[in-house]
């Protein structure tokens, strides 16, 4: 049985509280300027940005811990963290569950290594060290992973809202989809970073009380059985030989820790370069908010995924038949769990509650997201590359403009592409495998990376991943690492793709790493060796390492602290 055969009655008592819930998140976002643009604080804001672009982009560099830490952990802690952990725990076990851990283990890796440095040289976006050092041209190569990752998350996060909005009120997920997406895209076109940052302390609050809220009104259902089980809870026997293992905390097979470590490490450091990520850091008052904030979140981020573990938990303790929902719940619905646990084993009003944040938490990713994305590229692409004598306000109202744009492919994905989770997941393993290393070499180890390295290292990591298969988009590998499971056929007797059970993703960015750098030395020595082979620096790296050492003479020579932020 299907998802699409969950009865999907129109409910209008959840109508009229979601459209309240709505009001109240729009018309936040369009006064928030206002309440955040305080006149003690206002001409402070002007002087730390350049122009009223960088100030719609960053708040004015004014954001405090309070706001901070709610902004950060909002944007993580969006609807695909609720409802993909709660379907993550019930269909894979906790063990499985990596996301809580890994991406608040990443907030506390990005605050450690990178909050200070990217904060103190005043950048405006994750990508301009990448331009800076590799030039503007060639560092635009990097929104491209960054860009698809952006755009896929919050389409995927808008399609759990839609089929979330759909078991609860019966409402369209076209409809929800667009409604959801244009009241995000309205206020943070009149606010930016500053809408964005104070409906995310609503949304965070509403994300919190409502599943917490919730909990007890489902543990009192009497199909729930209570204490809830979660060592025996559906038993399941494991190979010949081997001992029973609880579904709720899962099972890791021997076979099986090469994939374990593979998204483990990956979630830990490709959670890191996400321009949602530094838009927050970037936009703080100072470097002590940058870095506190960070490890904040982490902690907040990390609870925020109880919730919806204790929800698994409660569906796995379910008797689902003796529910109005009146069958049990089958795999193809796990996704669904949360909605439904809403849905029938709580009160209508307890419902609505727990409807309120798992929207909510779908808005405070998705503005977040479309921000960061749109505004990489009005300043990293357009001005930067293309139009540089660009005025502030052309600047701006492309700004507005492509956040228009990039919404409205969000929820274009979100309503036709039906694997789009899927493609996000591609991306994100992408954007650590592709970007990650050239931000920690440009950050930490500028003088270790140039042009010719980061193009060899960039194009050699893409062509291995693309060789590597991917099952998500229906092609084998064609390279074959240890452990391999080849095609083959299902249960059913349909078609399976095979997959690599070798942590391939480490690898191949651990050789982006090791090439970038091997290719820098030896373009290095080979043109220091043989000075007239100077002619043919296409890439014009000789010139850029002359550059960086007379601007590192220059600052020594002055004695001033400058920034690297104006490129």
């Amino acid at each position: 049985m299907a998802d699409e055969e969950v009865d999907t009655k129109l409910n209008v008592v959840g109508m009229v509280g979601l459209i309240v819930f709505y009001l109240i998140i729009f018309f936040a976002g369009i006064l928030s300027h206002k309440v955040l643009k305080r006149k003690g604080r206002k001409e402070i804001q002007k002087t730390q940005v350049a122009n009223h672009t960088e100030d719609m982009m960053l708040a004015g560099r004014d954001i405090n811990y309070f706001v901070g830490v709610f902004t950060m952990t909002a944007t993580w802690v969006g609807g695909g963290y609720i409802n993909g952990t709660t379907e993550s725990v019930i269909k894979n076990g906790l063990v499985w569950t990596q996301a809580p851990i890994g991406y608040s283990i990443s907030l506390f890796l990005g605050g450690l290594f990178f909050a200070e440095k990217m904060r103190s040289k005043s950048y405006v976006t994750m990508l301009d060290p990448l331009q800076i050092k590799y030039g503007k041209p060639l560092g635009a190569f990097f929104y491209i992973p960054a860009f698809a990752g952006e755009i896929l998350w919050s389409a995927s996060i808008l399609a759990a809202l839609g089929t979330s909005l759909r078991v609860i009120c019966g409402i369209n997920d076209t409809a929800s989809i667009i409604v959801s997406a244009a009241i995000a895209m309205t206020y943070t076109l009149f606010g930016g970073l500053y809408s964005v940052a104070f409906t995310d302390i609503i949304q965070l609050i509403c994300i919190f009380v409502g599943l917490i809220f919730s909990i007890p009104w489902m543990t009192g259902n009497a199909a729930v059985t209570m204490p809830l089980q979660a060592g025996n809870v559906i038993m399941f026997q494991g190979k010949p030989g081997n001992l029973e293992y609880s579904k709720f905390y899962g099972k890791l097979d021997k076979d099986d820790i090469g994939i374990w470590i593979d998204y483990a490490i990956m979630l830990m450091f490709g959670g890191i370069p996400w321009q949602a990520y530094f838009q927050r850091v970037l936009s703080s008052r100072d470097v002590s908010v940058a870095k506190t904030l960070s490890f904040c979140a982490a902690f907040g981020c990390f609870c925020a995924a109880i919730p919806s573990i204790v929800i698994a938990l409660i569906t796995m303790n379910t008797d689902w038949p003796a529910t109005e929902y009146a069958r049990e719940l089958i795999p193809d619905n796990y996704k669904l769990a949360v909605p439904l646990t809403l849905l029938y084993l709580t009160p209508p009003g307890v419902a609505f509650i727990g409807l309120g944040a798992v929207s909510a938490a779908v808005m405070s990713s998705t503005d977040s997201s479309i921000l960061g994305v749109s505004t990489m590229f009005t300043r990293n692409v357009v001005v930067n590359v293309f139009y540089k004598n660009a005025s502030d306000k052309f600047t701006t109202w492309f700004l507005r403009g492509t956040i228009l744009v990039n919404t409205i492919i969000a929820m274009l994905i979100a309503i036709f592409v039906k694997t789009v989770y899927g493609l996000y997941l591609i991306c994100s393993d992408l954007v650590f495998i592709l970007l990650f290393p050239h931000l920690m070499l440009v950050v930490h180890f500028p003088k270790r990376t140039n042009k010719y390295g980061m193009f060899c290292g960039f194009f050699t990591a893409l062509f291995l991943r693309v060789l590597s298969g991917e099952p998500v988009l229906r092609y084998n590998a064609i390279i074959k690492y240890a452990g391999y499971v080849e095609p083959g056929k299902d249960d059913e007797g349909n078609d399976t793709y095979g997959y690599q059970r070798f942590p391939f993703r480490n690898l191949i960015m651990i050789l982006n790493f090791i090439i970038t750098l091997s290719v820098t030395f030896l373009s290095q020595k080979l043109f220091q060796t043989y000075p007239e082979l100077r002619k043919y620096d296409y890439l014009g790296a000789v010139k850029d390492g002359e550059q960086e050492l007379e601007m590192e003479k220059k600052k020594g020579d002055s004695g001033k602290k400058t920034t690297d932020g104006d490129i």
